[in-house]
């Protein structure tokens, strides 16, 4: 398993597996807010960011095709992505959920996260929006480098 940032090449696979526009993809790619898993050669799931407020990281969609789920490559990209987070001075992460979205809710807290507050957004949803933090002021060194390419095993 490879874990890399996405680059200009990936941009047809980002479109395919992401809800995002083209333009905002093709924005996020040139900021390196993607993260992207490659197994055989083959992308099979991404991580895309952006920055709260203009500095705190904010794990906006983790996606996995569903034939690799299960298999830990969802944590691997989520840790590769911490790790670079902390080598950029990081203090603390974030990411959200929908209040109905149990599973996910369940994966935010195994990975460190806790429940900081919701908003009731169903003006265009149908659930509030729960959101999580986590403090990574004080990081344990979970095997990843920020250098280039991650190799998870």
């Amino acid at each position: 398993m490879i874990i890399r940032r996405a680059h200009s090449e990936d941009l047809s696979w980002l479109l395919e597996h992401d809800d995002a526009s083209e333009d905002w993809i093709g924005r996020c790619i040139a900021f390196g807010e993607y993260f992207v898993v490659e197994r055989d050669d083959k992308l099979v799931g991404f991580l895309r960011f952006s920055r709260f407020w203009g500095k705190i990281p904010n794990m906006d969609m983790i996606r996995v095709l569903p034939l690799h789920r299960r298999e830990g490559v969802g944590t691997a990209l989520f840790r590769a992505w911490e790790s670079a987070m902390i080598d950029d001075g990081a203090k603390h992460l974030m990411t959200s959920s929908e209040w109905a979205e149990a599973e996910p809710q369940a994966w935010h807290r195994r990975n460190g996260f806790k429940a900081a507050g919701s908003i009731d957004l169903r003006i265009v949803q149908p659930s509030p929006e729960i959101f999580f933090v986590k403090d990574i002021s004080r990081p344990q060194r979970i095997g990843f480098r920020s250098v280039g390419s991650f190799q998870a095993g």
